[in-house]
């Protein structure tokens, strides 16, 4: 998802979470039922409508779906439009820029769609991100957190690879931005592939901060793709689908078990999307560990 990408699907858009962890799950295995991120069918989406991509999404046999707005439609029609296609939708984004200038109508459009959770995905930054951005970013989500806890809504922040700049004795602009932001109102989603190009470890940073991390996007990275790129860039093609690249799968699902994460979301950005995502469902319910 790049911050460039057309307002249609704000950044990280279109989503569709699965369901919340079962704790009775058997330890060993998935811990839930995936759901997709819907910016994997953008270019359905763009080209049929997104009617289409919510048909294609219930064909895939997801139920839950995490969106921003999209252009013409009403969030009461965005939610109408979901619920004839058989989806729910539990979660949207919106943009860094709406975040601070226009809460009060984030508010009313995340109850109008009747999400549970509100989330940024991108942070607007010249050049590297730098700390004077970071603490920009951390003030705005401080704001944003409370406003939307007294409203019943979660915030959360999507990474994207840039936030892992080196910051002071070790830590980095993520830690920064962590400590910075309220713990009782701001939340983080892990992208799994934006977290291993930049060369972290998933499973660490789930259990440095198990108490911050609500929601997954599940993203694996193509063998031999190097890491420790924190350009938040890579080709389409380097996004495979689960279990077939970077990732070590048995310890990320452990490690976001035991944070609790609520939500996970299958996001697949390749141009073999309608191939991949069915692999990555199989690769889910097979695996064991």
């Amino acid at each position: 998802m790049k911050h460039i990408l057309p307002f249609l699907f704000a950044l990280a858009a279109l989503a569709l979470p699965f369901q919340p962890t079962n704790a009775a799950e058997a330890e060993g295995s998935f811990p839930g039922t995936p759901g997709l991120q819907l910016y994997s069918l953008r270019e359905m989406a763009k080209a049929d409508g997104v009617a289409a991509a919510f048909d294609q999404a219930s064909k895939f046999g997801f139920k839950n779906i995490e969106t921003s707005l999209v252009d013409g439609m009403t969030a009461a029609e965005l939610k109408s439009l979901a619920e004839e296609k058989g989806l729910t939708i539990v979660s949207m984004m919106v943009q860094f820029g709406q975040l601070k200038n226009g809460l009060d109508q984030i508010v009313q459009d995340a109850k109008a769609l009747g999400v549970n959770y509100v989330g940024c995905p991108w942070l607007p930054h010249k050049d590297a991100f730098d700390e004077a951005e970071c603490r920009a970013a951390a003030e705005v989500f401080n704001q944003a957190g409370d406003v939307l806890a007294k409203n019943g809504l979660k915030f959360f922040y999507h990474n994207h690879g840039y936030e892992f700049e080196p910051y002071q004795d070790g830590s980095t602009l993520f830690d920064l931005l962590v400590a910075e932001t309220d713990p009782k109102t701001v939340f983080f989603e892990m992208d799994v592939l934006w977290t291993v190009l930049p060369g972290q470890d998933p499973a660490q940073l789930l259990s440095k901060y198990p108490d911050r991390w609500i929601l997954m996007h599940l993203k694996d990275l193509k063998k031999g793709v190097p890491t420790g790129d924190l350009s938040a860039k890579t080709d389409l093609t380097n996004d495979v689908a689960l279990g077939t690249g970077q990732v070590d799968w048995p310890a990320v699902f452990q490690a976001a078990q035991d944070a609790g994460i609520e939500y996970y979301f299958i996001e697949d950005e390749s141009p073999t999307v309608i191939d991949q995502i069915p692999q990555s469902l199989s690769f889910l319910d097979e695996l064991r560990w």
